[in-house]
């Protein structure tokens, strides 16, 4: 019988800034709302947990290096729309500090602080490269999709 807690799963497949943020967003909203909330990145959602900032190889393949020289963390996460050769998210994140707004790496804390699980895709991983040292010490597990369904079940499911 499924769980009937209030739970929101968020799956983080994007590495775009605007959308990482709107995980945020959705997930400190429903810990305010005492939601049990699972964050669960996978692939390019990687790069928002990544520990070391700036373009990095990985291990592995030359296409997993490659991967991880692309993704360089919270900090350089270009716009879904308008990144501008990368201008575009220093935009935004001028203007949300204009108007006290976070930014990935405030919301991102705010979401540990407030108790949200966050989980790492086990198989993205291994496709591109991403060792667990890679990623921040807040991850709460490495797992695979069996795994997220099972500990998903009975809530909302959002996909970003």
């Amino acid at each position: 019988m499924a769980d009937t807690a209030k739970k929101l799963s968020i799956i983080c497949f994007s590495g775009d800034f605007d959308k990482a943020l709107a995980a945020m967003v959705l997930a400190t909203g429903g810990k305010a709302f005492d939601y049990d909330v699972n964050l669960f990145f996978t692939f390019w959602g990687l790069n928002i947990l990544k520990k070391k900032k700036g373009r990095r190889p990985g291990s592995g393949s030359f296409l997993q290096k490659a991967f991880n020289v692309m993704m360089g963390g919270r900090n350089n996460l270009p716009l879904s729309k308008f990144n501008f050769a990368g201008l575009g998210p220093e935009l935004m994140k001028m203007i949300m500090k204009s108007k006290k707004i976070k930014d990935v790496e405030g919301m991102l804390q705010d979401t540990i602080a407030l108790g949200a699980k966050i989980y790492a895709c086990e198989m993205a991983m291994n496709v591109m490269g991403v060792k667990k040292e890679d990623l921040i010490d807040e991850v709460t597990d490495i797992v695979g999709v069996a795994t997220f369904i099972a500990d998903a079940e009975g809530g909302q499911v959002l996909f970003i």
